[in-house]
């Protein structure tokens, strides 16, 4: 519907304008009618494909805080999995094969693991597959906007049985080592601020911050954070969508480096809707902190 809205436009402006001859392949033309057709089932079939290859992004950062270990600390960072009716179990492990292939010290999710409903969730037992998880410290998740539309306290009740430790406005000490904080999502009127969140930790040690929308990138460069990484916006999902999204935020989608604080948005390793990607990419994030 997108693009052929767009395609309309396009040529509705070319045949108003005389630019080019085209009135007469507009209407009762089986020529105009078989172009158009296979000018929009060839952009779906490469969205199509382009959205179930996934991209490995791989990231190092430095920071001037002791991580207490020889080797870099090697994370997995996904978010925007929407899992449930649309995105199902054989799906999800394939990306779980992927993210096990990193043997990954932690992984982290940002947001937005279930879809709509968590009644899926429990049918398809999606908790099997994420008790297959590789990681040496555990896996670990912010809530985003979609645990909220399925019902947050539904929600986290899964994901805890599934084996993932949900930080909801709470933060976790890693092996006396590094801080994962985790942030609620804004859907919450009442969470709390970053500052309160990490008001009682040792700022001297590594603070890793989960936050599925983001926002206010200056307050978190003000608190001390190491590493914050986000989802939600999908870079668009698809162009030429993904041009209002680069407006609606500071980083839409990328790495960008704020004070101390490497930040990093991620374009998600699902989708939401219709399985295409135009203009945009599914990923999962290898970051290692040294």
């Amino acid at each position: 519907m997108l693009y052929l809205v767009i395609i309309f436009l396009v040529t509705d402006i070319i045949r108003t304008t005389g630019i080019l001859p085209i009135r007469h392949f507009m209407f009762n033309s089986w020529l105009g009618f078989g172009v158009l057709s296979l000018l929009v089932t060839a952009l779906m079939t490469f969205g199509n494909i382009n959205y179930h290859h996934k991209k490995r992004v791989e990231l190092t950062i430095k920071t001037g805080k002791n991580i207490v270990s020889v080797k870099p600390l090697k994370i997995v960072a996904i978010s925007d999995l929407h899992l449930g009716y649309g995105i199902g179990t054989k799906e999800f492990q394939k990306w779980v094969k992927l993210i096990n292939q990193e043997e990954a010290d932690v992984v982290l999710i940002a947001g937005d693991a279930v879809d709509n409903r968590v009644k899926p969730m429990y049918d398809k037992d999606f908790a099997f597959i994420f008790s297959e998880i590789k990681a040496k410290q555990g896996v670990y998740l912010a809530p985003g906007n979609h645990e909220y539309i399925a019902n947050i306290e539904e929600s986290i009740i899964f994901l805890t049985k599934a084996g993932i430790i949900v930080l909801q406005d709470s933060v976790v000490l890693i092996n006396n080592a590094y801080y994962i904080a985790g942030r609620d999502d804004r859907s919450n009127s009442k969470r709390k601020a970053i500052a309160e969140i990490t008001a009682i930790i040792d700022q001297t040690k590594p603070i890793i911050l989960l936050d599925h929308q983001p926002d206010h990138l200056d307050e978190v460069a003000e608190n001390n954070i190491d590493l914050y990484f986000s989802g939600h916006t999908h870079d668009g999902q698809m162009w030429p969508i993904s041009l209002i999204t680069k407006t609606m935020y500071e980083v839409s989608y990328g790495y960008l480096k704020k004070g101390n604080t490497h930040f990093y948005v991620t374009s998600g390793i699902g989708i939401w809707g219709g399985k295409f990607r135009i203009g945009s990419r599914s990923e999962y994030v290898v970051i290692n902190i040294e």
